[in-house]
């Protein structure tokens, strides 16, 4: 899965972001201008140990990231959109953007690939959820379609073991 992040604007969100992208073997595709550095320390922190794990790539803007990632599946995350992102069928290798947090994606953008908009349902009255809940949303979404392969679906206790339990 690819998730793309367009103008991500704060640093907290990026991190929590590139985290759920490193469990989830995920690549991050991150569209300048970018709101912050991805050397600041709320990013890294944010984003814990994981760093190693991660395959991160940049690009000047979303031409840019068009030109260099052609004959995609693109899903664009908005507010705005018009289906429900759990509606859709996706593909391992779909690509799933998000806008920057304070405008979302151009509603340009939107119009041009309005077959390919998706939203989380919620309360009209409140604007939108946090980016990074967003992102883990629909990400866990794709992974649940898929049927979470080659992830682990057991966890292990730290100082018991499960076979235990009475």
């Amino acid at each position: 899965m690819n998730i793309v992040l367009l103008e991500p604007e704060i640093p907290q969100n990026a991190g929590n972001i590139a985290r759920t992208c490193a469990v989830t073997n995920s690549v991050l595709h991150m569209i300048k201008p970018l709101g912050f550095s991805t050397d600041e320390k709320h990013v890294r922190r944010a984003g814990l140990d994981y760093w190693q794990y991660l395959d991160i790539r940049y690009y000047d803007n979303f031409e840019d990231f068009l030109a260099k990632n052609q004959n995609i599946r693109l899903w664009l995350a908005s507010t705005k959109a018009q289906h429900v992102y759990s509606d859709v069928e996706y593909q391992p290798d779909d690509y799933i953007m998000f806008g920057k947090e304070s405008r979302g994606i151009p509603e340009e953008i939107l119009m041009a690939y309005q077959e390919g908009t998706i939203r989380i349902p919620m309360l009209g009255e409140v604007r939108s959820l946090n980016l990074s809940n967003a992102v883990a949303i629909v990400a866990y979404e794709v992974l649940r379609q898929q049927g979470f392969l080659g992830m682990l679906k057991e966890g292990e206790l730290h100082e018991h073991k499960w076979a235990d339990c009475k």
